[in-house]
């Protein structure tokens, strides 16, 4: 018995020694592509929005629109991107991404969408009884949005032994909210190889 608690004692005695030795943290730039555990991490997320972009600016429904529409910029908003992959992936990060480069691109105008819109018009609200006549945002001013960017992520897993390969799709469809007519049609395929 005496064994016993002298060897749980050494246990106990070791396991708090190493779980108490530092924890080591590196600050590394935001652009390196460090791949952990092969999911779906920000690299894929900003490479994703980066090739959406690049595709959805250079085809034609953007030089369409402008030409029967006296070469105005479009108004978009972003919608739901339904995360339909095995991980659990937050794809607010992707469609930020999105955001961003649409913006940053002077191309088109971006309108907010969903909980974001929401919020606004809360705030508007209360302009409405909080806020001085002469600096109060007026109801019915909203710009209205010519298309709307939708799609869904899939993911495929294969496996054997101690390999893997994950391969992911983003599929995007940009709509104009009048009409319904899809008038663009994206993807991004994404495969990583991960040997255990």
């Amino acid at each position: 018995m005496k064994k016993q608690i002298y060897f749980l004692l050494i246990a106990l005695a070791t396991a708090t020694l190493f779980s108490c030795s530092p924890r080591e943290v590196t600050r590394v730039n935001p652009n390196e592509t460090i791949d952990l555990s092969g999911r779906w991490n920000s690299t894929d997320a900003q490479q994703t929005a980066d090739a959406m972009i690049s595709q959805i600016l250079n085809e034609r429904w953007l030089s369409n629109f402008q030409d029967e529409n006296s070469n105005a910029k479009p108004v978009v908003i972003v919608g739901f991107v339904q995360n339909k992959t095995h991980e659990h992936i937050d794809s607010e990060v992707f469609v930020r991404n999105l955001e961003k480069e649409f913006v940053n691109s002077g191309r088109v105008k971006l309108v907010q969408g969903g909980e974001k819109r929401e919020a606004i018009r809360g705030e508007r609200a209360d302009q409405q009884d909080y806020s001085s006549p002469e600096t109060i945002s007026k109801w019915g001013r909203e710009v209205g949005a010519d298309f709307i960017l939708q799609g869904d992520m899939t993911s495929i897993v294969d496996t054997y032994k101690k390999e893997k390969v994950i391969f992911y799709k983003v599929n995007l469809q940009l709509t104009n909210m009048e009409t319904n007519e899809v008038v663009w049609i994206g993807d991004k395929e994404i495969k990583k190889y991960v040997n255990k």
